[in-house]
């Protein structure tokens, strides 16, 4: 027997509005924050009443630059009196400069005390941080699932899409989090809710958890060339230790020749020259997005000596490895500068969601799905 709109809130605790405070870390990506709220605005547009509401929230409350250069106004600093039930980080470029020791006090908290605590983007570098993503399942976008599998090793990091693990929920950027946003709505509210709000903006399908990001070697390939993704994905799984490549050839039942005839044909390269090429990649995103020593990146690559690795690394990319980290510490040390303080505003007397729900009454579509 179906279960009705109204017994469905009632058992998850939903029939009041929901309050999300969205908390913007420098460089947040605008198309992650508007993936994930405009999909709260069509529910109450469609539901014709406030099934949620939301704050942007900054540490101090001051307006915040996307990586796009464009300014956000926040509601709120972290320091207001909102009631929240969700807290939302939205990250985006080097999160781990925006992440500070008083925004880790904050978040931990606030968050082990609300209903969900989730992320977009690259937020959930602050979550882990804080250690409120110890033992869950977390998305993160594959740029940077490196540097987050070794720097937070206690988090099961995934390249799915997004994941949502009991009170926690995460994903991995672009327009992934209006996919999870659409599965959260429809746990609150039904399947006809999340499919409807859909259809309003043009979604083929609502994706799921199941739904992998497109890594750009399987994007490219498909499932054309199933012995060369193999060997890639054997590559991949073991940069600290690099496999031989007669290894690699036995593995998938190839010989030497035939593992060479594949790169070159698919990938127009050698195979030691892409084996190369994923170690020194996987050295960049380390070196830029942890603090770790050279020596250390270097031994976690598969390179038996820093100057060997020093000398590869300024092969490829044209710079040593220290001048790559040293443009990151410039660029740190320029945020303050670029950044221009204003006057701490006010809380607004009314939430972002009833000004647009307000909007919404004279759309065709308000309060056309029925949650009575």
């Amino acid at each position: 027997m179906a279960i009705s709109s109204v017994s469905r809130e009632r058992d998850l605790g939903v029939s009041e509005p929901q309050t999300l405070g969205f908390l913007l870390l420098d460089n947040f990506t605008l198309i992650s924050l508007a993936s994930a709220i405009e999909p709260l605005r069509m529910a109450n547009q469609l539901a014709g009443r406030e099934l949620y509401r939301w704050y942007i929230i900054t540490l101090d409350g001051a307006p915040v630059r996307a990586s796009d250069g464009m300014q956000v106004t926040p509601d709120a600093s972290t320091q207001a009196p909102l009631n929240l039930d969700w807290l939302v980080v939205c990250g985006g470029v080097a999160p781990q400069r925006a992440v500070s020791p008083a925004l880790l006090n904050w978040l931990q908290s606030r968050g082990r005390t609300l209903r969900r605590v989730g992320s977009v983007c690259t937020g959930s570098w602050a979550l882990a941080q804080a250690g409120l993503l110890d033992g869950y399942e977390s998305s993160i976008h594959w740029e940077c699932l490196a540097a987050m599998q070794e720097a937070y090793p206690r988090t099961a990091w995934s390249t799915r899409l997004f994941s949502i693990d009991r009170d926690r929920f995460t994903a991995s950027g672009g327009t992934a989090p209006l996919d999870m946003m659409l599965n959260l709505i429809g746990r609150d509210h039904g399947r006809e809710l999340s499919a409807a709000i859909s259809e309003m903006f043009i979604c083929e399908r609502v994706r799921g958890e199941e739904d992998q990001q497109r890594v750009p070697l399987k994007h490219v390939l498909g499932t054309t060339q199933p012995k060369l993704l193999e060997i890639v994905a054997l590559m991949e799984a073991n940069i600290e230790e690099p496999i031989e490549l007669d290894e690699l050839a036995s593995y998938v039942d190839v010989s030497r020749r035939q593992l060479e005839r594949l790169f070159q044909r698919h990938l127009h390269c050698s195979p030691s020259r892409y084996y190369l090429k994923l170690r020194l990649t996987r050295a960049r995103q380390l070196l830029k997005q942890t603090p770790l020593p050279i020596i250390e990146i270097a031994s976690a690559c598969g390179f038996v000596s820093t100057p060997h690795f020093s000398k590869c690394y300024r092969e490829y990319f044209g710079t040593p490895p220290r001048e790559d980290r040293g443009e990151s510490v410039k660029i740190r040390r320029l945020e303050p500068i670029l950044r221009q303080p204003t006057a701490e505003d006010a809380l607004m007397q009314f939430s972002s969601a009833s000004v647009a729900l307000n909007h919404a009454r004279g759309e065709p579509t308000y309060a056309s799905i029925a949650l009575r």
